[in-house]
This record gives structure tokens, sequence and C-alpha cells, in this order.
């Protein structure tokens, strides 16, 4: 079981990783050659247990700390668990934590694009998404939704800083997910998943788009699908690399979804 440690000043600098480091900070800083995220509230650690990622330390409300027992249990007593009173809690962190639980882990070591597509048969493809609460609702889309592997354009959020994951509900630990290399975005990533059968549909408002509800969409075995942000949308040079693209259909006289809406309208139709 972890370590309890009851802390008795906010300056510790233990508690540096929960507060006063930056994600670049935290993506950063060596903990067994990688760097640290957090994850907040027990059924997102709970979850990030399950998939293999190791704690490096816990932070805890004192109101809660009999209620996270159980987790505390399955990290080794080699990982501290920093206990607060609940009003010093977010006086550190700034923020109401969700059930008073937080921890510190190691990031999981990074997955080629060619490593988490090879035996998919459903991939998303998400293009320089910038809002972390719609990358991890992404995730949580594509979990529940039948995606296989979720790629990351260079430029796309970090899906492992505290507020993505925790929107995410954890399944950025169970989605396998990689992000394309700068000289490869995106003709050489999509023309890869292009020639190992993926037909590669782009969700855009082009001319000639394809309805998303065509029988035609569903004719490949292997299917993935490419999202940008609400505002710019894809890339001229994305949507020429892919096969077709593909719009939803919609009512008066809407054009277009929040990515994380129109996510989970494409998944429903075109991965279960």
């Amino acid at each position: 079981m972890s370590r309890i440690t009851r802390l008795e000043s906010l300056s510790d600098e233990r508690l540096d990783v929960y507060a006063r480091l930056t994600d670049h900070q935290l993506r950063a800083r060596v903990e067994a050659q990688r760097g640290v995220l957090v994850a907040e509230s027990r059924l997102v650690v709970d979850v990030a247990l399950d998939a293999g990622v190791r704690p490096v330390s816990f932070l805890v409300d004192e109101r809660q700390a009999s209620s996270c027992a159980g987790l505390l249990d399955r990290a080794g007593d080699d990982v501290p668990a920093f206990v607060l009173p609940h009003d010093q809690m977010k006086l550190l962190t700034g923020y109401n934590v969700t059930r008073g639980f937080l921890c510190a882990m190691e990031r999981p070591a990074p997955r080629s694009v060619e490593e988490v597509t090879a035996g998919a048969r459903r991939a998303a493809l998400v293009e320089d998404l910038v809002d972390v609460t719609n990358v991890g609702a992404l995730f949580r889309s594509a979990a529940a939704l039948g995606a296989d592997a979720v790629v990351l354009s260079p430029r796309c959020a970090d899906p492992l800083v505290r507020r993505a994951v925790r929107t995410s509900m954890g399944t950025v630990f169970q989605v396998p997910w990689a992000r394309a290399e700068r000289a490869d975005w995106p003709r050489a990533t999509i023309g890869g998943l292009r020639e190992r059968g993926f037909a590669v549909y782009a969700m855009a408002l082009e001319p000639g788009a394809v309805a998303l509800d065509d029988p035609s969409l569903l004719a490949s075995e292997r299917r993935a699908l490419v999202f940008g942000s609400e505002g710019p949308g894809l890339a001229r040079e994305t949507v020429e690399a892919c096969d077709r693209p593909v719009v939803i259909p919609m009512s008066h006289d809407v054009d277009s979804l929040n990515v994380a809406a129109c996510s989970a309208v494409a998944f429903w139709q075109l991965f279960r």
C-alpha cells in the first residue's frame, strides 16, 4: 500500500507536480526517463492502473482518504500518498478536484502510427485540434463507439494533460494512439493507411461530399475518419489526401457540429 504522508506546508516541493509545473514542464520532467501526467478522480486513476500506467505519487483530500484506500492498496510501498485538508487542497490546485483525488503518473511510452494502426479496423485521425476538452471528448466517443486507434497530427493538443484525461474518463489509456511525424503529415500518414487497406474519409464541408449514411462508405472493411477543428476545418492538402469527403446531413441551416458531437455521430454510423 502507498505510504500515507500528511503534509504541513503547501510549499513542499513534492507538490510541485500537482500545481506549480506547466504541462510542458510535466512532459519534460524526468521520471524513469519519461514525463509525468496528472490523472484526476478515482475512476480515471483506476482505468489508468488497469492499463498498466505506473503511479509516481497520490494527492488526497483528507475527507476522501478512506474511500480511496482500495486504489492506494494497488500501489507499492514506494509510492507516497500525500494527504491535505480539504481547504488546502483547493488552495493548492486552484480548482475543485474531482472526488478529492489526484495521481501523478509516468507518461506511457510514445507509439508509432504504424504500431497503433497495424491491427486496427477503425481509426480516427485528428488534425490540429487545440481544445484539450474536445480532444478528451473525442477519445471517449472513440472508445465507446468502436475506434481501434487514434492518430494525432503534429500540432494537435496533448491528450495526456489533466483536463483531456479527465474528460476522456481515462479512455486515453485504453485506445491505442500515436502522434504523426511532422514530415509525414498529412500525405504520408494518410497514404500509409490507404496502402494498408483503409478507406480514409475526410469529415469536411466540400462540394460533392458524400452523406454519412451513404451505403457505399461501408464497402471497405478498414475505415478511417479524419476530423479537424470546427472553425478552420481540415487543410486542403489533408482533404485531397483522403479518398472522399463526407458530411453529416443537417437541418435548420446548421452547417457544422462541434468536433466532439460530429465524431460521435460519425463513429456510430461507420464504426459500429
